[in-house]
C-alpha cells in the first residue's frame, strides 16, 4: 500500500511501512550513496520508470530503477526531488506515534480507527473482548501473561477484520466484474495488502482491524483493480478515480492515523 513515493500518477498503495532489511552497499543490481547528508539505497528492477520513496517511521530514502540506469542518473534524480524528500521526511517527523499498546493497565486501543479505552474484567476460560461505547471490554483470567493477552487480541482483531474484508471484497468484486480466486489476512511488516494477479490471490495487512473502515475499503478496491490492470498506470489511476473519487481523501486520513508501536504506517499514494 503506499508510500511517500515521488511518481504523481503512480497510487501504489503496497508501500513499505517499515524496512528491515541493512543498509545495501556497492555496485550492481543494489547500492548506496549519500546526498545532502541523507543515505540513499537503490535497487535495480525490470521497470520502466524510476520511483523515490520515502519510508516511515524516520524518512529512509530507497530508489527503485531501472536495470540499464547508471548510479550518476539515480543520484541526479535524488538530487532534483531533493526538496520534496525532505518534506517527506519533516512530515514523518511530525507525526503523531502509539505508544506500545497494553492489553492490561487501562490503556487505549484503535477499532476501526476509534480509540477505545481498555476495561478489563476477570473471567474464567478464553480471553473474549466486546466494544461497549467508547470502551473497549476485555474478560480476562487473573494470572494471564501480557504475551498470551496481546495474541488473543490480535485474534479477536482478526476476525473482525475477516468480517468487514468479506463484505467489502463481495460488494466490490461485483461493482468491478472481477473475480477474487482467495485472499487471507497475515501480519506484514512492509505492506498494507498485496496482489498476486496472475493466481488472483489478495493478501491484506493483520494491522488493518486497527484502521478507519473507509480507509480500508479504499484498499480493497485499489487490490481488486489490480485485477484488472496489473501496473499503476493512469488507467489505473482513471479506475480508481471513476469509482471511488474519495480515494486520495483516504489515503491521506490513512497516512494521518497514529503509527502503531512495532508497525509504521504508510498510506496509498497517488
Amino acid at each position: 500500500m503506499a508510500t511517500k513515493s515521488a511518481p504523481a500518477n503512480a497510487p501504489a498503495p503496497d508501500t513499505p511501512k517499515r524496512a528491515d532489511d541493512s543498509p545495501l552497499t556497492g555496485s550492481g543490481a543494489t547500492g548506496a550513496f549519500a546526498v545532502s547528508d541523507l543515505e540513499v539505497c537503490f535497487e535495480r528492477k525490470a521497470i520502466k520508470n524510476l520511483h523515490i520513496g520515502v519510508y516511515p517511521p524516520d524518512g529512509r530514502v530507497r530508489v527503485a530503477a531501472p536495470l540499464a540506469l547508471s548510479e550518476e542518473a539515480i543520484r541526479l534524480a535524488v538530487v532534483t526531488r531533493l526538496g520534496w524528500i525532505k518534506r517527506r521526511r519533516a512530515e514523518f517527523a511530525a507525526q503523531p506515534r502509539q505508544g506500545e499498546r497494553q492489553v492490561h493497565g487501562g490503556e487505549s486501543h484503535y477499532v476501526f480507527g476509534q480509540r477505545l479505552r481498555l476495561r478489563v474484567v476477570e473471567g474464567r476460560g478464553a480471553p473474549t473482548f466486546k466494544k461497549r461505547g467508547a470502551w473497549l471490554e476485555a474478560h480476562l483470567r487473573p494470572g494471564l501473561s501480557e504475551e498470551a493477552a496481546r495474541r488473543a487480541l490480535s485474534a479477536w482483531g482478526r476476525a473482525l477484520l475477516r468480517e468487514q474484508l468479506a463484505i467489502l471484497i463481495e460488494k466490490w468484486s461485483r461493482i468491478l466484474g472481477v473475480e477474487v480466486a482467495s485472499w487471507s489476512i497475515k501480519q506484514m511488516k512492509t505492506k498494507w495488502g498485496s496482489c498476486n494477479v496472475r493466481a488472483r490471490q489478495i493478501w491484506f495487512n493483520l494491522e488493518l482491524w486497527k484502521k478507519p473502515l473507509p480507509c480500508i475499503e479504499y484498499l480493497v478496491v485499489h487490490e481488486l483493480i489490480h485485477l484488472l490492470e496489473r501496473l499503476h498506470s493512469p488507467r489505473f489511476v482513471a479506475l480508481l478515480d471513476r469509482h471511488l473519487p474519495s480515494w486520495r481523501a483516504l489515503r491521506d486520513q490513512l497516512n494521518a492515523a497514529p503509527l502503531g508501536h512495532d508497525v509504521w504506517n504508510n498510506a496509498p499514494k497517488g
